[in-house]
Order: C-alpha cells, then sequence, then structure tokens
C-alpha cells in the first residue's frame, strides 16, 4: 500500500427513487451524488504549528491544535506539500475573518475540525491513518469524527465575519487604549537596551518578520538589499527567511522558537526578548545550544523590540518585511491590542517604511556587470569595423576627433 493514498469515491443516493420516477414517467435521470475524500498517511502532530512544519512531508497528515488559524501558518502547510490537516481546535471560531482555513481550502489541502476530540492522547507521530471524509481511523477503528471544512462553506463564513468585523474592531480598539498606559515606557524611552557589536550608526536596517507576504517581499527587496546593504535584523523565523535568500543575519530578536538551529548558529548576534518581569522561555533554548545572547526584557512584541533596538542604535531607515499593520494580522497573532505596536510606531516616526513601500520608491541599479559586458561588446565592434574598412587613416582620424570630444565633455581639456 502506498505511504500516501489519496482517492474520490462516489456514494450514488436514491437510486431506487429515481428508478421509480422513470418507471412512473417523472422523466427525472439523473441521481444525486457527493464525493467523500480518502487520504491514508502518517500522521505527525504537533500543538505549535509553525514548529510542526518543519517535520512535514507530502505523505504526511498534520494534527494540530491551532483555534482561527491564521494565514502564515497555512501558507506553511501549503508549502510543505501537505494534503490533509486535522484540527482539534476550531480552524475558524467565527471572532474575526481568519484566512488561515481559506488558504488550505484554495490550495485543495483536505482540512477536517475535530474540536475536543483526544487524538493528542490517542495518536503518536508515525501512526497510520485514514482521513475518510470527516472521520479518521486508525487500523480500521473509527477514532475521531468531525467536519470537513471545503472550499464553499470555508468562503461563505469568511465572507460573513468580513461584514461583522465591527465587533472585533470595537474590542480590539478598547484593549489597546486600556494598555497603553501600562506600556507607556516604551514611548518614554524605558527599555534598558544592551551594548551590541552590530552597528546601526547613519546605516539602514532590514526588519524581517515571518509575516504574511514576507517571503515574496524580501525576494523584492533583493536588489536593496545587494546595493544599500543595510542591518539585516530578524525577528525569530525570519531569520531563516533571511537565509533561504542567500543572505545571513545580522542580528536575531525574539523568544526564539520559531528560528532554525542553523540560523541561531549563522553568526547573528542573538537578543532573547524576556517578558517585563524577566522571564524569558528562549534563554533555556540558547543555553543547550551553547550559544551567547543578551536578554532585552520588554511588554512589546518580538518585532517593536526590534525595530526599538534600530532606531535607538542610529539606523538612519527601518525597512520593514512580513510586519504586522491591520486588524487581521494583529488577531492572527493572538493579540487583542496594540497598545504595544502603536506607541513603537509613534516612538520610530518617520523613519520606519514598509517593504512595499520601498518597492514603488527605490528603483535598482543595473550593478557594474551590465556595464562592462556593454563597453565590451561596444570595443569589439569598433575593432571590426576599424580592420574591415578600407579607408583605415580616414577611420583613425575619426577615431582621434571622437577622443577629443570625449576629452572635452569630461572636462580633460
Amino acid at each position: 500500500m502506498p505511504a500516501l493514498r489519496i482517492k474520490r469515491r462516489a456514494l450514488r443516493a436514491g437510486t431506487a427513487s429515481v428508478a421509480r420516477k422513470r418507471q412512473a414517467g417523472s422523466g427525472a435521470d439523473a441521481a444525486v451524488s457527493a464525493a467523500i475524500t480518502e487520504i491514508e498517511g502518517v500522521a505527525k502532530l504537533g500543538r505549535r504549528t509553525k514548529q510542526l512544519i518543519s517535520r512535514l512531508g507530502e505523505r504526511d497528515v498534520a494534527i494540530i491544535d491551532h483555534e482561527d488559524l491564521d494565514r502564515v501558518c497555512a501558507e506553511d502547510l501549503v508549502t510543505a506539500r501537505v494534503r490533509c490537516v486535522v484540527n482539534v481546535a476550531r480552524s475558524s471560531s467565527g471572532r474575526y475573518p481568519n484566512a488561515g482555513p481559506l488558504v488550505l481550502a484554495e490550495a485543495g489541502v483536505h482540512l477536517v475540525d475535530v474540536p475536543g476530540a483526544p487524538l493528542f492522547a490517542v495518536l503518536k507521530d508515525g501512526d497510520r491513518v485514514l482521513v475518510r471524509g470527516g472521520r479518521i481511523e486508525r487500523d480500521g477503528e473509527l477514532i475521531a469524527e468531525g467536519e470537513v471544512q471545503d472550499l464553499e462553506s470555508v468562503a461563505r463564513a469568511h465572507e460573513e465575519r468580513r461584514r461583522e468585523i465591527g465587533e472585533a474592531l470595537e474590542a480590539f480598539a478598547r484593549n489597546t487604549m486600556t494598555h497603553i498606559l501600562e506600556e507607556r515606557e516604551l514611548l518614554a524611552g524605558k527599555i534598558d537596551l544592551p551594548e551590541l557589536r552590530t552597528s546601526f550608526r547613519d546605516r539602514p536596517a532590514l526588519v524581517v518578520v515571518r509575516g504574511a507576504g514576507h517571503q515574496r517581499d524580501l525576494r523584492m527587496l533583493r536588489p536593496y538589499v545587494r546595493d544599500v546593504r543595510p542591518v539585516l535584523v530578524a525577528v525569530d523565523g525570519g531569520a531563516d527567511a533571511i537565509l533561504e535568500e542567500g543572505f545571513r543575519p545580522d542580528l536575531i530578536v525574539g523568544d526564539m522558537d520559531s528560528a532554525s538551529d542553523a540560523a541561531l548558529r549563522s553568526g547573528a548576534e542573538l537578543v532573547v526578548h524576556a517578558y517585563p518581569d524577566g522571564r524569558a522561555p528562549g534563554r533555556a533554548r540558547l543555553d543547550q545550544l551553547g550559544l551567547a545572547y543578551r536578554v532585552v526584557p520588554a511588554p512589546a512584541t518580538s518585532e517593536d523590540v526590534a525595530m526599538l533596538i534600530a532606531a535607538e542604535k542610529g539606523a538612519e531607515l527601518i525597512v520593514t518585511v512580513g510586519a504586522h499593520f491591520n486588524l487581521v494580522e494583529f488577531l492572527d497573532k493572538n493579540r487583542h491590542g496594540m497598545s504595544s505596536t502603536f506607541l513603537t510606531r509613534l516612538r520610530i516616526g518617520e523613519i520606519l517604511v514598509d517593504a512595499k513601500g520601498v518597492s514603488r520608491l527605490y528603483r535598482p541599479s543595473a550593478g557594474g556587470g551590465p556595464l562592462v559586458v556593454v563597453v565590451l561588446a561596444a570595443l569589439a565592434t569598433l575593432a571590426i569595423v576599424i580592420a574591415a574598412a578600407p579607408a583605415r587613416g580616414a577611420m583613425l582620424d575619426l577615431i582621434d576627433l571622437l577622443w577629443l570630444k570625449l576629452q572635452v565633455l569630461v572636462g580633460l581639456e
């Protein structure tokens, strides 16, 4: 039996009724049919979806626990070429129009919600499972049954939530105003930042966050990175995105839960974002890897801390990739307010630019390579013309005249 088997079995209902109608001369000649998807594969379990991604392949069935599945994790699941995802939480709770289920459905990924199902207790990594529609089976035994999130139902629910987003916006705004007073030290500059070996003074900084469209935006900025040479600051998993584009991060900031070991060992300076009380979950991982790091306690998000470090250390411009700017993106990150982000952007002010804005303002240079090729081609053409010309003396006189004109134009005469 192949490791992964995907097939569709048509179940025709009401055929006897149709036959009777035909006998009665009703003229009906169609039967109702429904397609049930069957996917067999190896179960891979992970309560933190972004940590599970690196262990997934196209032969696996992803078992996750992710209420309100966000766009970024959904895109990562699609990139991993997973054909089936089983969620023991609600992929969309109805609180806001999260795009994750829609991304999976549009990519043809079979998504099943089984809220509360004890799959993490019943299954372990490596178990073979069969997902038959909304039924999850192991060795022929039904272990859970849920609801298939097909494209039509997911798209309809997403559109309804978009029309009802007012309540989420009101709650978000209320929570933002409540916490602004608690996090006002961000605006007052009372966060203690460590001394770093990375120099930001009078240089642009590129802050890469693992957010919506970050890979596309970073790819678009390759000429900018090549020509301007900004300080490359990664927020957690953004470090791997930088490495994938052929660059190396100068600084990695975050709780270090989504950056790979290779990224953490890339030579970048490491700053662990801790809670205001000093607790730093990321410290244990770096201690285990034997890597040196600095700790910054702050109430803000890790991307806010990265931007504040760049601004306080003298960066002349901060360009962000994948940063969160709108309501849905903040709710995707399970943020019920944006007080720290609001205050951080007030603090940074006019030196902050989003990657999409840079693409509209910056036109990359062609570089020296194409110019050298053009000059060499012109010289070769000129040599051929001179060699083939019948009146070489006249041609040489023309060249002397052109050279004289060039000297006058550039101020050598």
